[in-house]
């Protein structure tokens, strides 16, 4: 059975940078296109983070959220699987949980909506006579290389891989070797694999929905929408419906953070958080220290034990390792900056602190979710990228935009492979103090001007969640029709 309006069906994959912009693609579709949305979750924890999420949807009850059971990974096969496994991992056995759900439910969707990791819901979607969207909640950019995968000429690829050239995606720019994507370290593996599948299956897919907009990515948003390009390679039509983000909410309680940025002079706070599931080496986090220290500038930081050789380390669990930062940064450096800065342990209010007027600098890992929130706050960025397509977000920031500046590792030296703190002191330096940073927040207003206007009412990225809308209508009346007639 349908509902006389579209209803679509999100299904959000592990991690805060999957969950938080398919729950803003839900309150959109929600509050401004007529759909009916219910939300699927799958879960890893029940971490501070998706609490978190969930609160700010408290005020839409229309909005039906259902956080799948928890999945344990203790007991699945497999020594040392890449993060992408795990995450596609839990969406497998995620699926009968989700069929049932789908079962239960009076009123069916007619549409589903799935991220990168999602596609294996497709057959059961098809089965359920739903069409099949793909929700790319980062780049138009990585979208794009993710089109090209399945028809990439093969020499091209092998060039890219072994030889280290540039790869060639049509109408974008070439991207590095060093900037490459993890699958893209060997054609050989599950990892490589698997993106193959889930990129042969976003393809074919009825159509997909990328979280950027027109004009901040003209090149990249060209490419994947004309038939001329690369437009020709998917089925379905390509939407840009950017940027969507998770709004400032008015504070309800005391937040110690916030209420300490409330003390600081405007634009005087460097914020320095890694993301949701971010880790480092000891090493690094106490060359990060010293040079937050050494730079004299306000700051707060977002603290996580430390993980040697493991970037990803906190993807799962947000919360775990206690909040004894004082056992692993150096000795007396919270004691000595107790004037100056601010160590948070483990989660602290992302989208408030950017949006708080003290804020006038972002160290980022460049996950594509904290970069839109720091341009539509005007927060111009150090770049610091860790894993996933996070390497080609930090290029494009600096590189194409100008609006970062990047961290570059010292390979040589008794630390490591490590930004030395020399290097981060000049970072931020160049964001906060120097001319640059200025000229960083000029570009940053214009983009974000750009944003506000394509989620506007006739903009460019609310025509497009238009035009998808009328698709999802269409077939809904033409289901209806059909019932009617049998």
């Amino acid at each position: 059975m349908v509902t006389t309006n579209p209803h679509a069906a999100l299904l959000a994959s592990p991690g805060m940078g999957h969950l938080i912009p398919m729950v803003e693609l839900g309150k959109r579709l929600l509050t401004h296109h007529g759909f009916d949305v219910t939300i699927f979750i799958v879960a890893t924890d029940s971490s501070t983070t998706t609490s978190q999420i969930l609160k700010q949807t408290s005020n839409l009850s229309s909005l039906n959220i259902v956080v799948l059971p928890p999945i344990d990974f203790s007991s699945k096969p497999g020594p040392n699987p890449s993060l992408g496994e795990q995450v596609v991992i839990a969406m497998i056995e995620s699926l009968p949980l989700l069929h049932s759900s789908i079962m239960s439910m009076k009123l069916r969707p007619s549409t589903l909506i799935v991220d990168l990791f999602g596609t294996c819901a497709f057959p059961m979607a098809r089965d359920f006579h739903m069409s099949t969207y793909v929700f790319f909640a980062t780049s138009a950019w990585f979208s794009a290389v993710t089109i090209y995968v399945p028809v990439i000429d093969k020499e091209m690829e092998e060039r890219h891989v072994y030889s280290h050239e540039p790869l060639l995606v049509p109408g974008c720019e070439p991207v590095r070797f060093e900037d490459t994507l993890e699958p893209f370290l060997s054609l050989v593996g599950p990892v490589y694999e698997g993106y193959l599948k889930a990129s042969q299956d976003i393809v074919s897919s009825d159509g997909i929905l990328i979280n950027t907009w027109q004009d901040l990515e003209p090149a990249s948003t060209k490419a994947v929408r004309e038939s001329s390009i690369l437009g020709r390679f998917t089925k379905g039509p390509v939407y840009p419906v950017g940027p969507l983000v998770r709004n400032i909410e008015p504070r309800q309680e005391h937040v110690a953070v916030l209420h300490w940025l409330d003390g600081q002079p405007a634009e005087s706070v460097i914020y320095v958080s890694f993301g949701s599931g971010g880790t480092m080496s000891e090493d690094q986090m106490k060359e990060l220290a010293w040079g937050l220290e050494l730079s004299q500038q306000r700051f707060v930081w977002v603290v996580r034990p430390p993980m040697e050789d493991e970037t990803s380390g906190a993807f799962f669990d947000v919360a775990k390792g206690g909040d004894n930062a004082a056992a692993y940064l150096p000795h007396g450096f919270i004691e000595r900056t107790k004037e100056t800065g601010l160590v948070v342990p483990l989660w602290a209010p992302q989208a408030e602190i950017l949006g708080h007027p003290s804020t006038g600098g972002f160290v980022t890992h460049c996950g594509w979710n904290s970069v839109l929130e720091s341009i539509l706050n005007v927060v111009p960025m150090v770049a610091w990228p860790l894993y996933a397509e996070q390497k080609m977000n930090a290029s494009l920031l600096e590189e194409q935009l100008g609006v970062a500046v990047r961290a570059k590792v010292a390979e040589e030296g008794g630390t490591g492979r490590v930004v030395r703190r020399e290097e981060i002191t000049m970072l931020i330096r160049r964001v906060m103090v120097d001319e640059e940073g200025v000229n960083m927040r000029k570009k940053l207003e214009e983009l974000k001007k750009s944003g506000e206007v394509a989620l506007s009412k006739f903009g460019s990225s609310y025509e497009s969640l238009c035009q998808m809308t009328k698709v999802c209508e269409l077939r809904v009346q033409g289901s209806k029709a059909k019932a009617q007639g049998a």
